[in-house]
């Protein structure tokens, strides 16, 4: 496979204190070891983008369809807050339809039962954007995986980033024959 894929890893928390870039980065260290794509973070929060909906200067929401409209396919970070994803995500999500068609995607999500809640609601909403996602899905426990020193996450992870990097580069190859 060719290094002129490109997969973005959005970060989609916003808040003040979110451990996502931690989480990020360590899935972009990962796929450099094994990963045939290029890979970079892509952090919503970057992108200062406003309210779906509110009237307000353009060039975040420009700049975010631009971005998108580069990539081949995406690596979600997704945190869970009252078992769905992230309000920062949703918007960001929602403020682009076109750059997400035809696309696909994997699901790295934490929480207290490994953000897997929220990673089946982010699910259904990407179906909705026409975004493939696979089927390897990795869930970090917000209580094996993360200490008060920080993100530690266990060894076992990396066999499943490595399937779901295999997944997603081999579905994002082929999706990008039909766009």
């Amino acid at each position: 496979m060719s290094k002129d894929l490109k997969i973005g890893i959005i970060l989609g928390s916003t808040r003040e204190g979110r451990v996502s870039p931690f989480v990020g980065e360590w899935v972009k260290g990962l796929t450099e070891s094994f990963g045939q794509a290029s890979y970079e973070v892509v952090d919503v929060k970057s992108f200062n983008l406003p309210l779906l909906g509110e009237s307000a200067d353009m060039s975040g929401i420009m700049a975010w369809n631009e971005k998108l409209a580069s990539l081949d396919g995406f690596i979600f970070v997704v945190s869970e807050y009252n078992h769905s994803i992230a309000a920062s995500l949703k918007n960001a999500l929602d403020l682009a339809r076109d750059p997400w068609a035809n696309k696909a995607a994997g699901i790295v999500s934490y929480g207290s039962v490994g953000g897997a809640r929220a990673a089946e609601h982010l699910r259904g909403i990407l179906g909705e954007l026409q975004v493939a996602d696979v089927r390897s899905h990795v869930t970090l426990s917000l209580f094996d995986d993360f200490t008060p020193e920080g993100f530690k996450p266990r060894a076992v992870h990396e066999a499943a980033v490595k399937d779901q990097v295999t997944q997603l580069e081999n579905w994002a190859k082929a999706l990008k024959t039909i766009r």
